[in-house]
């Protein structure tokens, strides 16, 4: 059941059991309390199709495709200073313009960017019609993507790929961790979680988390009856670290390492220094479970459309195959994988 609404004036708690199965679209997002029928499962959903990742060769599944268009502020930047814009830079510059454009008001933003783009028709000025109309392409897109599809967040694809790990009152270790949302529909769907995030970019704790609606459920399990609870952010118990990955003085003290949207963003002889993160700080009997943006024809739309708002880092669309095997070959056992509408997941462990 999909309801429209024109605003996102709520309580903290707007939704309960009531509200179950039904779906909402906010200004900013989409809220999606359905459960995945049969049907949509085998839709939305494609699991397992590696039977041996020994037998798998990159001769068979080829390398990632790699993003080659960066935005202008990066290459504004590099022609300014005179060098190759560094990690951290491009990290800064990426969360601010990606949070900007997250968290508009989208039916606002619609008027006003029509309204502008009549405004630049009038003015004869084809450098103003073309910024205006790139900006509602942009929106629209950005629209689609995420508020009407809502492929970003995807609750019930990630559901349907963290489920079934048997765990109770695990400690998750988020690395690379944006605004938390993949931890926080772990620490939902395994009640009594201690989640610890990481990023080294202030901004995603002070801005991207912070700013994170407090009003947005998260679909989980109540253990004590073992039927479907609304969790929401302040029921968690989450600490938020701002430093370097290379820096943690963690022990292997997690049952659970997530990263997402990490492995993508290193060439090829450093992936295996993101695995070691991973298997760094696990327990034993651990797991590590990451996602990264699938390599299709719609992803690569997007990030050529956005990449002014998207591409200020190295990065590479891959699939899931060519994902699971730098894992497997970095000394993991794969557990799991799959894809949903626009990401891969693995769930692994350590050999």
């Amino acid at each position: 059941m999909l309801k429209e609404t024109v605003s996102n004036e709520r309580q903290p708690k707007p939704f309960n059991v009531e509200n179950m199965d039904e779906s909402y679209v906010l200004p900013q997002y989409r809220v999606d309390l359905r459960r995945l029928s049969e049907k949509e499962y085998n839709k939305f959903i494609k699991r397992n199709t590696v039977s041996d990742w020994s037998l798998l060769s990159w001769k068979d599944i080829g390398r990632p495709y790699e993003v080659s268009k960066y935005s202008k502020e990066r290459t504004d930047w590099e022609k300014q200073v005179n060098r190759t814009m560094d990690p951290h830079t491009a990290w800064t510059y990426f969360n601010k313009s990606f949070h900007e454009w997250f968290v508009k008001d989208v039916p606002e933003e619609k008027t006003r960017g029509k309204r502008e783009f009549l405004k630049s028709l009038q003015s004869f000025k084809p450098k103003e019609v073309k910024h205006a109309l790139g900006d509602l392409i942009k929106l629209q897109l950005c629209n689609y993507v995420h508020r009407i599809q809502d492929g970003i967040w995807d609750p019930r694809g990630k559901r349907a790929l963290f489920e079934g790990l048997h765990l109770k009152k695990p400690r998750i270790l988020f690395l690379g961790a944006a605004e938390g949302y993949e931890a926080m529909q772990l620490g939902a769907m395994y009640p009594g979680a201690y989640i610890v995030m990481v990023d080294y970019d202030e901004y995603c704790k002070n801005t991207r988390f912070a700013e994170f609606p407090d009003s947005y459920p998260f679909l989980g399990e109540n253990p004590n009856t073992g039927q479907w609870k609304i969790t929401y952010k302040e029921d968690l118990n989450i600490e938020y670290i701002v430093d370097d990955i290379r820096n943690l003085d963690f022990g292997k003290e997690f049952d659970i390492v997530l990263s997402v949207g990490l492995l993508e963003h290193f060439p090829d002889e450093y992936k295996h220094e993101v695995a070691d993160w991973h298997r760094r700080f696990l327990k034993d009997g651990g797991y590590a479970i990451l996602t990264t943006p699938r390599n299709q024809l719609r992803s690569r739309l997007y990030y050529n459309v956005m990449a002014d708002v998207m591409n200020h880092t190295y990065r590479e669309l891959m699939t899931v195959e060519q994902m699971g095997l730098y894992m497997y070959e970095s000394g993991f056992d794969i557990l799991r994988h799959g894809y949903i509408k626009v990401h891969n997941g693995l769930i692994c462990r350590p050999r």
